[in-house]
């Protein structure tokens, strides 16, 4: 087959890209560091519960290219999300609503808040929090300042291991307030989980004559430049590669060391049926760790009575040869000036292309990342065929 592919990673993005380019008559090397397909949405079972490795996974989404490509490989149960935080003992829905601010707020109170809110702003609305604080009345700037306090401040500080004056500022832009009882997470037109789980839709992707999977496998160990000339296993090689892993490791760090969070899960049995009223609960005013998970309580696997298995997550700095993952890149204007000077380099390679989270040094959810994968396979496909 004279159609050649590399690509590092068995995540969505590099699964993606591998299984379209060898629907195409691509062969296809699949390179993944982990001993296991699926990257971080890789799940197993566990007493019967359906345990997600690397924190919980769900998909959903409003691009309809996305699930019908994913559709091609398992079948799914609808599920909609639902988060609570935990204000000392007070169950809030997040993003804050109606109902969260009559969880926090007296009976008089809240009521007056939710007529203003809906006055200014109309009823199931989604407000940023960033508008809320600039509104002229003080009621409804109090009411911002107490989402901030409660919901934000505390919890994105553990997140990204700084204060909050040194955060970008579209990371507080993004948090939502519902003037509505609006208590989904998600709001996408596709709310969804894999019947079987994210592994064995991986497992389905990419079960192709033309795909070769190596698992514990470094791409740093089977892939070199020289110059700009790909090496593979010491051979010239005259395919193309897709590159979804972390860039400045695999270039010794050549510009710099890109900065990420990382993560640390702690995973706990306990002999109850169920350990907390929602299968995420964030914990936004106290504790060290961000949020606790019960996988129970997300799939349809029939999970045992009397048992559930948690997991709780604490946000970490990374650090490169210490066995981490990197898993959030920092974004601020220092950072991705190092990247771009990664991606020009690396856009002088003939026929090698970053893809990802990792590979494009910004924050996607796995939807975009599917889109992402399924564009850049096409791409590939039209200059093998001289389009």
């Amino acid at each position: 087959m004279s159609k050649k592919a590399i690509v590092v990673g068995a995540g969505f993005s590099g699964a993606t890209c591998a299984r379209l380019l060898a629907d195409n008559d691509f062969d296809v090397t699949v390179i993944e560091k982990f001993n296991h397909i699926g990257g971080n949405a890789y799940d197993y079972l566990d007493k019967n519960i359906l345990v997600h490795k690397y924190g919980p996974h769900i998909f959903h989404t409003n691009l309809d290219e996305s699930f019908e490509f994913l559709s091609r490989f398992t079948k799914w149960y609808p599920y909609e999300h639902k988060v609570l935080a935990n204000l000392r003992g007070n169950y809030v829905p997040v993003p804050f609503n109606m109902e969260s601010l009559k969880r926090c707020y007296p009976e008089q109170e809240y009521q007056e808040i939710k007529k203003i809110s809906y006055e200014e702003y109309g009823e199931n609305k989604k407000v940023s929090i960033l508008e809320l604080r600039s509104n002229a009345n003080p009621k409804i700037k109090d009411f911002a300042e107490f989402v901030v306090k409660n919901i934000f401040v505390n919890y994105s500080e553990k997140q990204w291991g700084t204060t909050i004056d040194k955060l970008d500022p579209n990371t507080i832009s993004r948090v939502p307030v519902y003037t509505s009882y609006e208590d989904r997470y998600f709001t996408d037109k596709y709310q969804f989980q894999p019947v079987d789980g994210y592994t064995r839709m991986f497992e389905n992707m990419l079960a192709h004559k033309n795909i070769k999977i190596l698992l514990n496998t470094q791409a740093k160990d089977v892939i070199t430049l020289v110059g700009h000339q790909v090496y593979y296993n010491n051979e010239p090689f005259d395919g193309y590669v897709v590159f979804t892993g972390p860039i400045d490791e695999f270039l010794d760090n050549k510009f710099g060391k890109l900065p990420y969070r990382s993560l640390r899960f702690d995973f706990e049995t306990h002999d109850v049926d169920s350990y907390q009223p929602a299968a995420v609960v964030n914990y936004t005013v106290d504790q060290d760790f961000t949020r606790i998970s019960e996988f129970k309580k997300f799939t349809t696997v029939t999970p045992p009575t009397g048992e559930t298995i948690i997991i709780k997550e604490y946000s970490l700095e990374y650090k490169q040869n210490e066995g981490m993952i990197p898993y959030y890149p920092i974004i601020n204007a220092e950072n991705l000036e190092m990247f771009e000077k990664y991606k020009k380099y690396c856009s002088e390679i003939k026929n090698f292309y970053l893809l990802g989270r990792l590979g494009n040094y910004k924050y996607i959810n796995m939807d975009v990342a599917v889109k992402s994968a399924m564009d850049l396979a096409q791409e590939i496909i039209n200059k093998e065929n001289g389009r």
